[in-house]
């Protein structure tokens, strides 16, 4: 795996580099897709992330939660199960002084079913392409979102939503499919 650097790209820690750990499945949110999706989110909560919850089931990197993070939500809870990207999370988090970042070990199944009566206004989804990850979450997702609640899925391939979700706004970077939905 080609050895590359990412940075995050807005709010308060913009350029912080973010370490790419050579993990099997780990391929980071690019740049121009996490200002695409965030730029869509700002628009729709008018701007103001400040009393906002977000879950990162697959945090890898970090990029999707620390971009959250980074423009102000008040809560980022990241899922991750390998143990060198943990500690990358983890390094990261106290670099930074990100003390609204919770890092969680585990599989993302599993946290879904733990997380109770949690409930989250974005949940991001970008599991590693190729394993049918989100056959096994749909039917788990829509107790964690908030009222009006968004979910952002990234996929190798376009996806079709159950039609309890529908979708807010979706484009296409190379070979990246992204999407946000929100309950229909």
């Amino acid at each position: 795996m080609k050895k590359h650097n990412i940075r995050i790209v807005g709010g308060e820690y913009r350029r912080t580099p973010i370490p790419v750990v050579d993990a099997e499945g780990l391929r980071p949110t690019p740049d121009r897709v996490r200002e695409t999706l965030f730029n869509w989110v700002h628009h729709l909560w008018g701007g103001n992330f400040s009393d906002k919850r977000v879950l990162d089931l697959f945090a890898g990197t970090g990029a999707l939660g620390f971009e959250a993070a980074s423009r102000g939500a008040a809560h980022v809870q990241m899922v991750e199960s390998n143990p060198a990207a943990l500690a990358a999370l983890r390094a990261l988090r106290n670099k930074l002084g990100a003390l609204q970042v919770r890092v969680h070990a585990g599989n993302a199944t599993m946290v879904l079913e733990r997380l109770g009566d949690a409930r989250f206004d974005l949940v991001m989804v970008d599991p590693p392409f190729g394993k049918n990850w989100l056959d096994l979450l749909w039917d788990k997702l829509p107790q964690v979102l908030a009222q009006d609640g968004l979910l952002y899925i990234e996929s190798e391939a376009a996806i079709a939503p159950p039609p309890q979700f529908e979708t807010v706004r979706s484009s296409k970077a190379g070979h990246v499919h992204f999407q946000l939905l929100r309950m229909a």
